[in-house]
């Protein structure tokens, strides 16, 4: 917690509440992304994810091959991206510290309702593949592709948003 900056904008924030299922009870704490401004609060908000045709023909090429398909999915994605400018939000409804309300919070990592935090998860995923030895398929930029060490079999990787 920082004293509020003096000329910063501080978004707002929210909690946000799910019945999952299963009879749990999920809430999870988000910024108020619809109150940031293009060109002063973030500069780019694109991400690419992989297309549905290109997942279709991934699968009958591993079928094709006799490959084993596995699937991962990164639990609160968004949360992981480290943020490269200063952004500050409200304290959450029921953690407001006493005594201490005109303070607010500057984030380290992205928040889920950022405007951006869809294209600050790419580039930390970028970041992780491109060091793992992957390559963008120039095609379809939501694919990841790595050459074997024989050279012949290629490991596709699809992201999907």
């Amino acid at each position: 917690m920082v004293a509020r900056p003096p000329g910063k904008k501080v978004i707002g924030s929210r909690w946000t509440y799910k019945l999952k299922h299963d009879g749990l009870h999920k809430a999870r704490f988000v910024a108020k992304g619809y109150l940031q401004r293009p060109g002063f609060d973030f500069d780019e908000t694109f991400a690419p994810v992989a297309r549905f045709a290109t997942i279709r023909t991934l699968f009958a090429i591993a079928v094709g091959l006799g490959l084993r398909v596995h699937h991962m999915d990164v639990k609160t994605a968004f949360l992981y991206g480290t943020l490269d400018e200063e952004i500050y939000v409200e304290q959450p409804e029921g953690y407001v510290v006493p005594g201490q309300e005109d303070l607010v919070l500057i984030l380290t990592k992205s928040l889920y309702g950022l405007k951006h935090a869809p294209n600050i998860w790419f580039k930390t995923i970028t970041s992780e593949f491109v060091k793992l030895g992957y390559r963008k398929c120039e095609s379809d930029h939501g694919i990841w592709v790595k050459f074997g060490p024989d050279g012949k079999r290629n490991i596709y990787h699809p992201l999907r948003g």
